[in-house]
């Protein structure tokens, strides 16, 4: 008697290898079994085909399915015919996969421009810091006595001087400096920034002034004036950069906001970090004393060259006046170039362009970055044809040999740039 389920009876089984059959004859392996297992089956219910479950609660056996070969309802599925791999997870339907969902782009896109927008912020305000930290704040305007009232706008006093300063022997050989101790004013202008057009105007080295009373920046005496006239680049070298706005305060009654200083070296390695300067060089220049060489025409000054050029006086025909118009020149075709795209946007060329300027320019103390910047994109405007370069008027020259302004154009001049109005009057 035989007390297994009817499913399992040995009239059923038939005679088949692994299905209780007595053959011998194995199954191809194209036949060979997939398990599966389905839910367990809650106590009670029937295991198998409708039968008790034996002893009680027999745990649900594995199923069949058949994938051919041997007719439907065999109970076999080779899983040959999906592509299913043997043990591998079950496909969708089945309970057991679940689809990747779908990626969220809008998430995606959110936290990238966050995490790009921190990041320019924070470099942003440690280039500001780092930058800010490299000015030279060494002039002090509050030591200048009776100054002029302000006016519109802004007016920078720039300043090249011949300063030598951290030079190596071999640089001063190479930059044609020379070896002369302390420094001297190697050119001065006066750049004018407000609503209207930028005015660029040039104050010759050799103009003719006089000294006015002033106090010592360093012992704080009070120097009356003498009516002692001398050669303007004379006021640096007697007290420096305080006494050099003093004087042109007083000659000229316009209020300076701003000074601006810039040493042989610190020239030269700005240009050098810009990649050159493109000039257009009006003629053929020799001058053994700055080392200039030049044939006409346009090229790409590198800062020796550069160097060279603006400090070239000798051979020129005007002498002073024809090279602080090679001055303006270079300087606002420097400013056009550091003020592009190309350099700002580029941190190969900014970082080195700021370290080289930033390192060797003198300010006053009230100079802010902003207040630098606006100077440069005003200098950048006047070499793009928006804004005025002149020098200041001449009417003659002084029996000592000095130039001498003339005093009429010279206050039509600085009420138009009080007033912030277009400049008019022509200069030399």
């Amino acid at each position: 008697m035989n007390d297994w389920p009817e499913g399992f009876s040995a009239d059923n089984r038939g005679n088949r290898y692994g299905r209780g059959s007595s053959s011998a004859q194995p199954e191809s392996a194209r036949v060979m079994r997939q398990v599966r297992r389905g839910p367990a089956a809650s106590p009670g219910q029937a295991a198998y085909g409708g039968a008790p479950p034996y002893g009680g609660g027999v745990p649900q056996q594995p199923s069949y399915v058949d994938g051919g070969g041997y007719g439907p309802g065999d109970g076999y599925d080779s899983g040959y015919n999906t592509g299913q791999v043997y043990g591998s997870p079950g496909g969708p339907g089945d309970g057991m996969y679940e689809p990747r969902p779908a990626p969220n782009w809008r998430r995606r896109i959110k936290v990238t421009t966050i995490t790009l927008v921190t990041l320019l912020v924070v470099t942003s305000v440690g280039t500001y810091f780092w930058a800010d930290s490299k000015l030279n704040r060494d002039v002090d305007l509050s030591k200048v006595i009776d100054r002029p009232e302000g006016g519109e706008g802004t007016n920078f006093l720039i300043v090249g001087s011949d300063s030598r300063k951290g030079m190596s022997a071999e640089e001063k050989k190479k930059l044609h400096t020379g070896s002369a101790e302390g420094k001297r004013t190697d050119s001065m202008m006066i750049l004018h920034t407000g609503d209207g057009a930028p005015t660029l105007i040039s104050l010759p080295r050799d103009s003719n002034v006089t000294i006015p009373s002033y106090k010592g920046s360093e012992s704080g005496k009070l120097y009356p004036a003498t009516g002692r006239q001398t050669k303007l680049n004379a006021a640096y070298a007697e007290d420096g950069p305080e006494l050099l706005v003093r004087t042109v305060e007083a000659n000229t009654g316009l209020h300076i906001d701003h000074y601006v200083e810039i040493g042989f070296a610190g020239f030269a390695n700005i240009v050098d970090a810009v990649g050159g300067v493109e000039m257009d060089i009006p003629q053929d220049i020799k001058d053994t004393k700055s080392g200039a060489d030049f044939k006409k025409g346009k090229q790409t000054l590198n800062g020796e060259q550069a160097l060279a050029f603006v400090r070239t006086r000798y051979a020129l025909a005007g002498s002073d006046l024809d090279r602080t118009k090679n001055q303006q020149k270079f300087l606002s075709a420097l400013a056009n170039q550091v003020a592009t795209p190309g350099t700002v946007l580029n941190p190969f060329k900014l970082y080195p362009t700021m370290s080289a300027g930033l390192d060797t320019l003198v300010v006053d103390k009230d100079m802010s970055l902003f207040d630098l910047a606006s100077m440069f994109w005003a200098m950048k405007g006047v070499s793009g044809g928006e804004g005025k370069s002149m020098n200041m008027p001449i009417s003659g020259n002084t029996p000592n040999g000095n130039l001498q302004w003339d005093s009429a154009k010279v206050k039509t001049l600085v009420s138009q740039l009080k007033n912030d109005e277009n400049v008019t009057v022509s200069g030399n």
